[in-house]
């Protein structure tokens, strides 16, 4: 059902502003309850940054390196044939299968909206009082919906350096660009160190690009436990990816599109096809007239809220990405549906609320990364050391049995436990499975398993996985 071009209703229970994870999932939680529902989206496709240039196009660009590796690792097993060890993948053929699941999935999130009963509204979303949001159309007019509630969900989008910062730095794209790109680039330059560059990184050069990262440090995945950074980095670099550490841009000479120059503050350069600004993100708050409101701001534009997503000004709550904290799409789900569950739902969730702690994530590096809880240095800091022990393995998967020396993958599991009943507070796992193992795992620490639940679970052999309940 196509958005509406006018208020249906003269007040509405709720307005939610942003069509991504967390907008849709809370529209349609609380529209289930009977709640009358306003959603307002920007643009033309709901879905958000998860959908349309996020983790689904992502993993679907990281199934498709996945499978490079495994054309690759087949000479091992024997198989025979044409192509066999040398994987040849037509970009441009992919890119627009790609784009057309991805426009099925917006037609999917159109549907569920419209059947829930949620009224989809398409414009820029102004906040004019907690009682009042201001639609503009893509045409200029605009209209006011009438609502008890505001519920702000914006989203944010990737942080690429001005032309003053760094002259030229227009001429590289960010993360949403890379889904634009038309055609495979040969040599690419990725600035930046954290899960999005590591991705993005790791899928071009799996699929044949020439890659160097340029990054601050010693190590890629800083606020993630040592241990994996540490290995990945290492791996990366074995596998044929090229670092430069201590990097920062100076400028960047070129054209859009086309070859570009990037000059290092050392003096050093290099010719990329592509250069990839994976710096970070910040959030979607301008123009919403928050601040005018007196919603409070932190000093990245992130909305502050407090555990039941209020913002302190009654009426207007924010959650998800635009609130700063844990920016991933189960996050911003979760929060949303326990935000309506809460105001529109039964009694049982007069108090439902998000838990931050424990929050279960994956980097889908090559090899893939599962985490959820406590790095060592923040268990240290929080337990103290007398308090805390680590089990560790490192091991390569039966898989990489058959494939040569050069091509196996590494594979490293860490536990950290504190206190005599050596509760699980840690787990960081890297290697081939790690991202479907780790939903499992997530569950037992939310539980608050201990080392000895663990060690009282029978192992499934042959798995990666039984390295968790086996370690000693």
């Amino acid at each position: 059902m196509p958005p509406v071009t006018k208020p249906g209703l003269e007040k509405y229970d709720v307005v939610f502003i942003g069509g991504g994870s967390g907008g849709v999932a809370g529209s349609r939680r609380a529209a289930s309850y009977g709640a009358k529902v306003a959603l307002i989206e920007a643009t033309e496709r709901l879905g958000g940054t998860c959908v349309n240039v996020g983790c689904v196009p992502k993993k679907i660009m990281w199934h498709a390196a996945d499978i490079a590796e495994k054309i690759r690792h087949a000479e091992g097993y024997q198989f025979k044939g044409p192509g066999i060890g040398q994987p040849q993948f037509d970009w441009a053929s992919f890119k627009p299968q790609r784009d057309a699941y991805i426009h099925r999935l917006n037609g999917i999130y159109d549907n569920n909206v419209a059947k829930e009963g949620v009224e989809l509204h398409h414009g820029k979303a102004r906040v004019l009082s907690p009682s009042s949001v201001q639609v503009t159309r893509p045409d200029g007019s605009t209209y006011t919906l009438n609502t008890d509630r505001v519920v702000v969900a914006t989203g944010g989008r990737p942080t690429v350096p001005s032309d003053n910062e760094i002259p030229g730095a227009s001429l590289g794209i960010d993360s949403d660009g890379f889904f634009d790109l038309a055609a495979q680039p040969k040599r690419v330059a990725v600035v930046g160190a954290g899960y999005i560059a590591v991705e993005l990184a790791g899928v071009l050069h799996t699929l044949g690009s020439d890659v160097t990262m340029l990054i601050r440090g010693e190590t890629v995945l800083r606020t993630f436990d040592p241990t994996l950074g540490e290995a990945l980095t290492k791996w990366m670099k074995h596998t044929g990816i090229e670092f430069r550490h201590g990097s920062k841009v100076a400028k960047v000479e070129g054209t859009k599109g086309g070859e570009l120059t990037v000059h290092l503050a050392s003096g050093e350069t290099l010719t990329v096809d592509t250069l990839i600004w994976a710096i970070g993100r910040h959030a979607n708050t301008e123009d919403l007239g928050l601040a005018e409101l007196g919603v409070k701001l932190d000093e990245k534009g992130n909305v502050v809220v407090d555990e039941y997503q209020e913002t302190g000004v009654p009426g207007v709550l924010a959650l998800g990405d635009v609130a700063g904290k844990a920016l991933l799409t189960p996050v911003a789900i979760a929060a949303a549906r326990r935000l309506s569950n809460r105001l529109y739902g039964p009694e049982k969730f007069k108090n439902d609320k998000l838990s931050y702690e424990d929050i279960p994530t994956v980097v889908f590096s090559h090899p893939t990364i599962g985490t959820v809880g406590l790095t060592e240095p923040e268990a240290r800091k929080k337990y103290g050391d007398d308090q805390i022990k680590i089990y560790k393995s490192s091991f390569r998967a039966l898989y990489f049995s058959m494939v040569p020396e050069e091509r196996k993958e590494p594979s490293v599991y860490k536990l950290i436990v504190a206190g005599p009943e050596e509760r699980v507070v840690g787990i960081h796992i890297l290697g081939l499975g790690s991202d479907e193992v780790m939903q499992g795992f997530g569950v037992a620490v939310k539980m608050g398993a201990t080392k000895e639940d663990l060690d009282g679970t029978v192992a499934i052999h042959p798995t990666s996985a039984e390295e968790l309940v086996t370690l000693r």
